[in-house]
């Protein structure tokens, strides 16, 4: 039987990036709204993107009892001493707009010239716990990747989501926003950390 494989995590944009960037793997990629009862989305609470990432994909597999995949990516800002970071999504407060984020953005780096920047991310593998296990081992597995660029002057592009539109890509010279789907997955720093995981599930490994 064909092992299932949980995308940890309820954002539909990384869903769709998910389902292409692991497509023709022999595992059936399911979602948290298509079990029953639906889990409920873990808490994001750390540090390191890793750290959070893990904590994701770790109470997902606990819950669920299914090899689960999360992730936590974050914008790092040179003149912003890396920030927002780990906090990107909540940066601006929770409920702002990714329209809202990238706007206070700007008006944070109004007049910077030295725009530097970083997309990082951190991917999880983790294992649900083995039989009537009372105690979860935790076992999981960290693919990192990172994209170098610099935040523009105003947002281009209407493809992507998040910060995408002001991040100029070094050596491109184009938005993340201003790339076509199958690029972006190429290349973007969720795309390079995911293919790292691809090409461990595509391997010999041994179930845990």
């Amino acid at each position: 039987m064909t092992e299932r494989l949980l995308i940890g995590s309820g954002n539909p944009g990384k869903q769709r990036e998910y389902r292409y960037l692991l497509a023709g793997l022999d595992y059936v990629l399911v979602t948290p709204d298509e079990l029953s009862p639906v889990p409920q989305e873990p808490e994001e609470d750390g540090y390191f993107l890793s750290e959070i990432a893990a904590q994701k994909a770790l109470t997902y597999a606990f819950e669920t009892g299914l090899l689960t995949v999360s992730d936590d990516s974050g914008l790092e800002v040179d003149a912003l001493g890396g920030a927002p970071g780990y906090r990107s999504r909540r940066f601006f407060g929770e409920d702002t707009t990714a329209a809202e984020r990238n706007q206070r953005l700007l008006a944070m780096l109004d007049g910077v010239k030295e725009r530097g920047a970083r997309f990082v991310c951190a991917v999880v593998l983790a294992w649900p716990p083995k039989g009537e296990a009372q105690i979860f081992e935790g076992i999981h597995m960290t693919f990192e990747a990172e994209v170098r660029g610099e935040i523009g002057l105003a947002p281009r592009g209407d493809r992507g989501f998040g910060y995408d539109p002001l991040f100029v890509i070094a050596g491109d010279g184009r938005t993340m926003a201003e790339l076509a789907a199958d690029e972006k997955n190429r290349i973007s720093h969720r795309g390079l950390a995911v293919a790292k995981l691809r090409a461990y599930l595509g391997g010999a490994h041994q179930a845990r």
